[in-house]
C-alpha cells in the first residue's frame, strides 16, 4: 500500500474512533427506552470473567486486570440500579480462586475487595437507593480484614429493603448445597424437621440467598459459556447471556442488549 493509501486508512480509523462515542451513546439511549418499556429482570447474576486475560493482552500484571474489573463493577451496578433491577449477585471470587491462585494474586484480590466493601459502605448511591449489601461464601477462607469489612458494610446497610447487592467471595455452588444439606441433616437429627418434610423450599431457605428470588438472568463475560459453579441451585431456570468482551471492557450497551434479549425470551419454567 502506498503512502496515500496508508494516510487514507489512518484518517478513516480516526474518524471511526471519534464517531464511536456519540454513536454508542445514541444506541444506548435508544435501547434503554426500548428496554424500560418491557419487563426487566428482578434478579441479575454477574460472572465477571476475563480480568486476567484483559491484563495479559496489554502486557500488564494480572492483578491490574482485577483492579480494572473492580472499577467496572461499580459502573455496572449503577447501570443496573438505573434500570430498576432489585437484586444483583456478583461472583467476586470462587472457592477455586481462593485456593488455586498464587498467594500474591489472592492477596491483591482480597485487598481490592476489602477496599471495595468499605467504599460501598460510604457510597452515596447505596444509601440513596437503600441497597442492602450481603457478602457470603466460605468465610474461613477470608482474611480477617476482609471479614471485618464484610461485617461492617452488612451492618451499615442491614435495614435497607429497596435493593439487594450480593457479593459472593470464596463461593461455590456445590459447596453451598453441601452446607445447606448439613444444616438440614442436623435439624433432622435434632428432631426439628421430619425427613418427609424436606422439599425444595427447605433447601432454598438454607442457602445464602434465602428469602430472595432466584436469578432471572445471568450475564457472563469473556465469551466462556458455562456457570462455573455459580448459583447452581438458584439458576435452574435462569436465562443465560454471554458477552464476548472481557469484563473490564463490558459496556452499558452490552448490559442493555442482555436485558433486551431476556425480554424476548419466553420463560416456561419447565412447563
Amino acid at each position: 500500500m502506498n503512502d496515500k493509501g496508508k494516510r487514507g486508512l489512518a484518517a478513516l480509523w480516526t474518524l471511526t474512533k471519534l464517531a464511536s462515542g456519540p454513536i454508542q451513546r445514541y444506541l444506548e439511549k435508544r435501547l434503554e427506552k426500548e428496554v424500560l418499556k418491557g419487563r426487566v429482570p428482578v434478579h441479575v447474576g454477574i460472572i465477571p470473567d476475563g480480568n486476567r486475560r484483559w491484563a495479559r493482552m496489554r502486557g500488564l500484571q494480572e492483578w491490574l486486570g482485577h483492579r480494572e474489573g473492580y472499577r467496572r463493577m461499580r459502573e455496572v451496578l449503577i447501570w443496573l440500579l438505573d434500570l430498576n433491577i432489585k437484586v444483583v449477585t456478583v461472583f467476586a471470587m470462587s472457592t477455586e480462586n481462593c485456593t488455586r491462585r498464587s498467594e500474591e494474586e489472592r492477596e491483591k484480590l482480597f485487598e481490592l475487595i476489602t477496599k471495595g466493601l468499605y467504599e460501598l459502605a460510604e457510597e452515596e448511591l447505596v444509601h440513596e437507593r437503600k441497597v442492602k449489601v450481603n457478602v457470603f461464601g466460605e468465610e474461613d477462607m477470608w482474611p480477617p480484614k476482609l471479614k471485618e469489612a464484610a461485617e461492617y458494610v452488612m451492618r451499615i446497610t442491614k435495614d435497607y429493603k429497596d435493593r439487594v447487592f450480593n457479593i459472593a467471595i470464596c463461593y461455590g455452588g456445590r459447596q453451598e448445597i453441601v452446607r445447606a444439606v448439613r444444616q438440614i441433616a442436623k435439624k433432622v437429627k435434632e428432631g426439628k424437621i421430619e425427613p418427609e418434610e424436606i422439599d425444595e423450599d427447605t433447601i432454598s431457605s438454607h442457602l445464602f440467598t434465602a428469602g430472595l428470588p432466584d436469578p432471572d438472568l445471568i450475564i457472563r463475560t469473556s465469551g466462556e459459556e458455562r456457570l462455573s459453579n455459580f448459583l447452581l441451585w438458584q439458576s435452574a431456570y435462569s436465562e443465560l447471556y454471554f458477552v464476548n468482551s472481557y469484563w473490564p471492557e463490558i459496556r452499558r450497551l452490552d448490559v442493555l442488549k442482555a436485558i433486551r434479549d431476556y425480554q424476548k425470551r419466553q420463560r416456561r419454567f419447565g412447563r
